[in-house]
């Protein structure tokens, strides 16, 4: 489905230099995977995920999603892609504090070419298990809630992937886990879903492991069952 081919990312640095974030990467992600990119601080999964969502262009090597270069796409057609097919999960909500949980998983479809889309958000917020708290606003949710309902916001397009960088990253023990039993059951229904974390525990919820050092793919390998 997904296939980093030779990926090489440099950044100029402030003051002179060169970052090197990404050092020849290759990765293929089948559809229906679930895949988590871990790394520490700094050791370029935020960069691969970038490329992967098409909000960053590498310095040289190709993006292939279903077999086509996605990364010679213009800016406007990236984000039209980016609408249409990817979701997106970050380790903030991003959620719009004085609309409810169904108006702000709505929000995407306000962008969708899509012709029916009735019905489309109380459906993702089923989804990840929110339909009794289809009219609360943030501030009556917990954060793990609110997590979900930026979840089903990222699903409501029914995109092709689901990207997460850090998606725990602002969540207790006992939600983290609770997020990780959504992602599970979302793949078990087969979503593909790509996870960046720096998190080893959380990354092990993941179906399989790509870790990431120094800007190159050190080991890649499925979680044992």
């Amino acid at each position: 489905m997904i296939e980093l081919q030779s990926i090489v990312r440099h950044y100029p640095r402030p003051g002179g230099g060169t970052v090197h974030a990404l050092d020849n990467v290759s990765l293929r992600i089948e559809r229906g995977e679930f895949v988590a990119i871990a790394g520490s601080s700094g050791s370029g999964k935020s960069t691969m995920m970038s490329i992967l969502g098409l909000l960053d262009r590498p310095t040289s090597g190709r993006c292939l999603f279903n077999g086509d270069d996605v990364s010679t796409l213009s800016v406007n057609e990236q984000a039209r892609f980016r609408n249409e097919r990817i979701g997106f999960v970050f380790q903030s909500f991003h959620l719009l504090p004085r609309t409810t949980a169904l108006e702000n998983v709505e929000l995407p479809l306000l962008y969708s070419k899509r012709s029916d889309i009735a019905g489309l958000g109380r459906k993702a917020l089923e989804r990840v298990g929110l339909a009794d708290r289809i009219e609360h606003t943030p501030s009556e949710l917990s954060g793990g809630q609110q997590q979900r309902v930026a979840i089903a916001r990222a699903l409501v397009n029914e995109p092709d992937l689901l990207l997460a960088d850090e998606p725990t990253g602002n969540l207790d023990a006992r939600a983290a886990l609770e997020l990780m039993s959504v992602f599970r059951d979302l793949n078990d229904k087969g979503t593909t879903i790509v996870m960046v974390t720096h998190d080893t525990a959380m990354a092990q919820h993941a179906r399989r492991i790509a870790r990431i050092e120094e800007g190159r793919i050190a080991s890649d390998s499925e979680v044992a069952a």
